[in-house]
C-alpha cells in the first residue's frame, strides 16, 4: 500500500523526488511533465507522472522555480475597470496569450485614477513580474518604478505612437471617421458626438476622426457633449443632446457603454432608434448586440492585440528597441444605424 502527504500528515512537503519514486522515473522525468519540456515524454510515462502528482498531492515550488530561473513567469496587467466589458474581454485576452507563452497574469485596477495606476505599476515592480502591460490614463505615463527595475513594459489602448514605448492600439481617427461616414452614408446632416472624458484632457483620436468625416462631407460639426465612458455618461450625455434646441439625428458615441446609455435615454424621451435617432458607436463588446436595437459599432481585434502585446514584452525582454504596433477597427454593421 503507498503512503501518502494525506495518510501521513508529519511527513514534509512532497517532493519531485518523491514523485519519481512513485511513478518509477527519473527527477529529470518530473521535470519535463511538469514544465512541458525541454525533452518530450512518452504519453503512457507523462500519464504516470501526472498519476503520481494527483495521488501524492504534489505542487511545485514557485518561489524556487522563479530563483532558479531568475524569472517570476509573471505578467502584471493594469487596466482602468474591469467591470468595462471592452477591458474585461482585453484582460481575458492577455491572460490566454500569456498562458500560451508560459506565464501567469496579475490583474490590477486603476479606476481611471492616476494616483492608483502609479500605486499599482509600483507593488507590481516590487514584485519583480517579468513584464507589464498597461492601459495608462496618460498618453506618456511616468514608468520610472518599472526602468528602475528593469522590467519591460507594454503600453495598450494607444491610439497613437508614443516615442520611446511600447503601445498598441489601434487608428482611433480612423475607426470614428469610418463610423461618421457610416451616418452620412444615411443622408445625417446634423450628427453629434458623445465623447469619453480622458485624464490626460488630450483630444480622443475618435473626436478627430469625427470632425474630419464632417469636414470632409462638407458639413458642420455637431453638438458635442463629453462624459464618462460607461453607460450612466452616455444617458446623461443623451439627455442633454435631446434637450438642445437642435436635436440630433444621429450620435457617434465613442464607446458602446455610452450608446447602451443613449439608447436609454432615447427610449425615455418617447423617441426611437433608429428612426428618430440613429447611432454608432465604438469597441466591439459582446453587450452591443444584445440591445434593442443591436449596436452598429466599430470592432477592435481584442485578440490580435492581445497576442501582440504579449510578444512586444518578450520582445523587449531580448532587448529589442520599442515599437508601436496600429490595428485597423471594422464596422460591424446592425440596426442603431438604419440599416436592416
Amino acid at each position: 500500500m503507498t503512503t501518502t502527504q494525506a495518510d501521513n500528515p508529519t511527513r514534509g512537503p512532497v517532493t519531485r523526488k518523491d514523485v519519481a519514486r512513485y511513478a518509477g522515473v527519473s527527477t529529470a522525468v518530473v521535470s519535463y511533465v511538469v514544465n512541458g519540456g525541454p525533452k518530450k515524454v512518452a504519453p503512457a510515462t507523462e500519464a504516470r507522472v501526472q498519476h503520481a502528482i494527483r495521488v501524492l498531492g504534489y505542487r511545485p515550488n514557485a518561489a524556487a522555480r522563479a530563483l532558479k530561473l531568475g524569472s517570476s513567469e509573471t505578467f502584471g496587467l493594469v487596466i482602468p475597470d474591469n467591470s468595462n466589458p471592452f477591458f474585461a474581454r482585453l484582460a481575458h485576452a492577455v491572460e490566454d496569450a500569456a498562458a500560451e507563452r508560459g506565464f501567469a497574469l496579475v490583474l490590477a485596477n486603476s479606476d481611471a485614477n492616476l494616483a492608483k495606476e502609479r500605486r499599482n505599476v509600483r507593488n507590481l515592480a516590487s514584485r519583480q513580474v517579468d513584464g507589464v502591460l498597461l492601459a495608462s490614463v496618460l498618453f506618456e505615463p511616468d514608468l520610472t518604478d518599472l526602468e528602475l527595475a528593469d522590467i519591460p513594459s507594454v503600453l495598450l489602448n494607444q491610439g497613437r505612437e508614443a516615442p520611446g514605448f511600447n503601445s498598441v492600439g489601434v487608428d482611433l481617427a480612423a475607426g470614428a471617421r469610418l463610423a461618421t461616414e457610416h451616418l452620412i452614408g444615411h443622408g445625417h446632416t446634423n450628427i453629434a458626438a458623445c465623447i469619453g472624458i480622458n485624464t490626460s484632457e488630450e483630444m480622443d483620436g475618435r473626436e478627430h476622426g469625427w470632425r474630419q468625416a464632417l469636414k470632409d462631407a462638407g458639413l458642420r460639426e455637431g453638438i458635442i457633449v463629453r462624459s464618462p465612458f460607461d453607460r450612466p455618461g452616455g444617458y446623461e450625455a443623451g439627455r442633454r443632446l435631446l434637450g438642445a434646441a437642435d436635436r440630433p439625428k444621429a450620435i457617434f458615441a465613442s464607446s458602446d457603454l455610452q450608446a447602451v446609455g443613449l439608447l436609454r435615454a432615447i427610449r425615455e424621451a418617447g423617441l426611437s432608434v433608429p428612426e428618430d435617432v440613429a447611432i454608432v458607436s465604438f469597441d466591439g463588446i459582446v453587450e452591443g448586440e444584445y440591445t434593442w436595437p443591436p449596436l452598429t459599432t466599430v470592432t477592435q481585434p481584442v485578440r490580435e492585440m492581445a497576442d501582440c502585446a504579449v510578444d512586444a514584452l518578450l520582445a523587449a525582454k531580448r532587448g529589442e528597441a520599442p515599437q508601436h504596433r496600429i490595428f485597423a477597427t471594422t464596422l460591424q454593421i446592425r440596426q442603431s444605424c438604419g440599416c436592416n
